[in-house]
Order: structure tokens, then C-alpha cells, then sequence
């Protein structure tokens, strides 16, 4: 469910038990945003983020089966495979407050989530391998 403004930015909230990443890529989709930034806060009843190894160019998933907050969560729209593609960060915080952080993966199900995400004109950015990183990264 979501809105957007006379300058075109996009507020809205994720519905309870939806897959955050999945929801979010779903909307820049729909509404065609090449390029752009995302934020959120909110609460997630189950988390799956990931942590990229740099000598083992491998990502890892880590999965926590208990309810967090979203401290933040910060990500930019661009195009992977010339489609719009959200890459997020998150910081998540527990029930004592400690914070947890890493790569938005699937499998974060939302309890509550309200989110922005602000279009920008001009050049679409695709994400290429770096052959460098291993990682999609903007081809710039």
C-alpha cells in the first residue's frame, strides 16, 4: 500500500507477514524506477540478512527466528539484468539492544514496516559483475 507525493517520491507501508526485498523490488517494478534511494523503519518477525566473505567472493545467509526492529534500513534502485533491482543495507536491533546488521536478503517478514522510496531523473545505472569484487556493481 503506498502513495506518492506532487515530486513523485513513493511513501507507503509493507503489509504484516510479506517478504520486505520482495515487496520493494515488486513496487519499483511496477511503478518503472530505474534509479533511486529507499528507506525504511519498522519491525520484522523473522530476518535474513547476508555478509559478503571478500576473500571467498560468497555471500553468507544469516537467518534470525525471533522478532528486531528496523534501526535502518538504506538501499538504492538501479537496473540488474534491465530490470529495477533494490540493494539495501538494514540494522536491526533486539530485544536488549544490541544491533545486527547486514545485506537485506529474502526471508525477512515484515511485522510493520513504513518505507520511502525517492525516484531521481537522469541515466539508469545497470549492475555489472566486477570481475575486481565479484560483486554486481554499478557499471559506471
Amino acid at each position: 500500500m503506498y502513495k506518492k507525493t506532487k515530486e513523485g517520491v513513493i511513501i507507503g507501508r509493507i503489509g504484516y507477514g510479506k517478504d520486505l526485498l520482495s515487496e520493494l523490488n515488486e513496487i519499483v517494478k511496477q511503478e518503472k524506477i530505474n534509479l533511486g534511494k529507499v528507506e525504511a523503519i519498522g519491525a520484522l518477525q523473522k530476518a535474513t540478512i547476508a555478509y559478503y566473505h571478500q576473500d571467498s567472493q560468497n555471500y553468507e545467509l544469516i537467518t534470525f527466528n525471533q522478532h528486531l526492529e528496523i534501526v535502518s534500513l538504506i538501499g538504492n534502485v538501479s537496473l540488474k539484468d534491465n530490470t529495477p533491482f533494490v540493494h539495501a543495507h538494514i540494522t536491526l536491533g533486539d530485544n536488549k539492544g544490541n544491533l545486527l546488521g547486514g545485506h537485506l536478503s529474502s526471508e525477512s517478514i515484515v511485522f510493520a514496516c513504513e518505507f520511502l522510496i525517492i525516484p531521481f531523473t537522469g541515466p539508469s545505472l545497470e549492475r555489472k559483475l566486477d570481475q575486481q569484487t565479484g560483486l554486481p556493481l554499478w557499471d559506471i
